[in-house]
């Protein structure tokens, strides 16, 4: 691991122990992603990012918004993946960033727990009916979902 990713790592341990952001720690921050924190203060601050996860894995993704006027939402893992074009170009392909806005934005929105959190309950409901997604088989398999928040 990268001395700057480890400086990080502590930055937002310390941050989500506080729920807050000290001065320092946003310079230190800015320090190590530049512009990319600074775009990604800016989602955080308009309610951008949300948690979606299944009940009852409690697993969960980040939904981050774009800038753009289109308004995208990008899914990511804040550590390991975004959906959006400059993760794969800055990060995959050229290795000049350690992470996009989006996974920052993630990171930072968790840490302070500002993110919205969005629930989905799955469960499986029994068929005795044939299932023209499987080919056939017969039951549980049909899997509903509930939103709630």
């Amino acid at each position: 691991m990268r001395a700057s990713s480890l400086v990080a790592e502590s930055l937002w341990k310390s941050i989500e122990s506080t729920r807050s952001v000290s001065e320092d720690q946003l310079s230190t921050l800015y320090f190590l992603f530049g512009k990319n924190l600074e775009k990604a203060t800016r989602i955080v601050d308009q309610k951008g990012v949300k948690t979606i996860s299944g009940e009852p894995s409690s697993r969960f993704i980040f939904q981050v918004m774009g800038e753009s006027r289109r308004k995208e939402e990008y899914y990511c893992f804040a550590e390991h993946y975004c959906a959006c074009y400059s993760f794969f170009y800055d990060i995959v392909n050229k290795g000049e960033q350690l992470f996009c806005k989006h996974q920052l934005a993630a990171r930072l929105a968790a840490a302070l727990g500002a993110c919205i959190e969005i629930k989905h309950l799955l469960l499986l409901v029994p068929t005795h009916h044939r299932c023209i997604v499987c080919g056939g088989k017969l039951g549980p398999h049909w899997i509903l979902f509930f939103s709630y928040s």
